[in-house]
């Protein structure tokens, strides 16, 4: 999978898991800077289960950024 794909994959995933429209999720990924660290960290987690980065988004955006 492509470093965009898995930036679209992560974003449409997280979208659905908050119940939110995926432009909010975009917007607050990239105020986050979390849009940048899936690029830089993608090798670490692209292999991650879906649950996993479900967890490492929700702890992100609340304030726990590694």
């Amino acid at each position: 999978m492509s470093k965009i794909s898995f930036k679209i994959f992560c974003i449409e995933l997280y979208a659905e898991h908050i119940k939110k429209d995926s432009t909010d999720v975009y917007s607050m990924f990239e105020k986050s800077g979390l849009l940048e660290l899936l690029d830089t960290d993608y090798e670490d987690l692209h292999g991650m289960s879906m649950e996993y980065l479900m967890q490492f988004f929700d702890d992100y955006l609340a304030g726990g950024q590694i």
